[in-house]
């Protein structure tokens, strides 16, 4: 068994793959039933709470009624949640934020990381450069500089409830990539053959992994920003509407959206400036290869246009108060433009960017 042979390689790095994708399937699993688990604690909560003010001596008016249980369901809801809210915004989890299934969630994913930078690096063995010269390479190791940046952040910030978002988000980009996207191993293109590919391309992935990152969080942030919203009306919003805004009840034991929109506001600015950075470094390797650094490709109008797209994110955040749901809807639709740019220009867009490989 010849393991220098490319073809051999290539063959081993799919298996690692499907293997990650696999083990990734298997955490996103185990995330869920964590957030499962935190539901069912909010509603235990809620439920001894309740059993507690039902049991209380009634007076007055109301106990000669026997409205007792009436009058104190409505009233008791605010005061729960408010109490879990209070949890919440000291950063305090809750006990079963340290289950068994999350911990198997951070354990499976980091499996599936290691097998994922396996098949990284055998594709870049079998093809004897870096691994991100067309839309299967590239989409293979940004979603692994995704779940790098994801784990690099679990050591400072507990973010393990964003497993569920990220293993998603990376199983379904490495499905496509997988299932649309696959090239065999080819040699490149003159124009990439530049030291240019390693460092432009590089750090255009690393900047889609915070972004992704930022995307998570400000997603949650939205969903959050809701449930406090009529957390805060209570009693006064008709029942039916409160019921339906607290439905994902484990939303009650994550930050709240003020932490959780900080949290996306620093990452989002660190993605932003290796973006910049993108977007410098291709203008130097364009003025190289084709002799201009600006053309109007589709390529680079489209990372222009996300650089503006965050740019303005940050601006209006920082200086016009834009804060809660429109930060976070300006962060969401600027990783919708990344993801645009990756999976629609890329393909549909023909121009001195087209080394989808396709």
């Amino acid at each position: 068994m010849n393991l220098t042979d490319p073809a051999l390689l290539n063959s081993y790095s799919l298996y690692a793959l499907y293997s990650a994708m696999a083990v990734y399937a298997l955490a996103f699993i185990a995330f869920a039933v964590d957030l499962a688990r935190r539901s069912s604690a909010v509603d235990a909560i809620e439920a001894a709470d309740l059993v507690e003010v039902d049991a209380a001596p009634a007076s007055g008016a109301a106990a000669s009624a026997g409205s007792t249980r009436t009058l104190a369901r409505p009233a008791l809801k605010q005061p729960v949640l408010r109490r879990i809210s209070a949890r919440m915004d000291n950063d305090a989890a809750l006990p079963y934020g340290r289950s068994s299934s999350l911990r198997v969630g951070v354990a499976l994913t980091v499996l599936a990381w290691a097998l994922h930078l396996a098949a990284t690096i055998m594709r870049g063995f079998a093809a004897n450069r870096v691994p991100w010269a067309n839309m299967y390479e590239f989409a293979m190791t940004g979603t692994l500089l995704i779940m790098t940046v994801f784990l690099i952040v679990l050591i400072r910030s507990d973010l393990r409830f964003l497993g569920t978002f990220v293993t998603g988000l990376v199983l379904v980009l490495l499905g496509v990539a997988a299932l649309q996207f696959y090239v065999e191993v080819a040699p490149l293109p003159p124009a990439l053959q530049s030291a240019w590919l390693v460092i432009h391309v590089f750090v255009a992935s690393l900047a889609t992994g915070m972004f992704a990152l930022g995307f998570a969080l400000s997603t949650v942030q939205l969903l959050q920003f809701r449930r406090e919203n009529h957390v805060l009306e209570g009693t006064a919003a008709p029942r039916g509407a409160v019921s339906s805004a607290l439905r994902l009840r484990f939303l009650a034991t994550l930050p709240s959206s003020a932490t959780l929109e900080n949290l996306a506001y620093r990452i989002n600015i660190i993605g932003f400036i290796l973006w910049t950075f993108t977007l410098m470094a291709g203008s130097i390797w364009a003025e190289q290869a084709w002799g201009r650094y600006w053309g109007w490709d589709t390529k680079e109008v489209w990372t222009f246009i996300i650089w503006v797209i965050y740019a303005g994110y940050i601006h209006a955040r920082a200086t016009r108060g834009w804060r809660g749901s429109r930060s976070a809807w300006l962060a969401i639709i600027g990783f919708s433009a990344v993801m645009f740019n990756f999976g629609i220009v890329n393909v549909f867009f023909k121009g001195l960017h087209a080394y989808s490989g396709l």
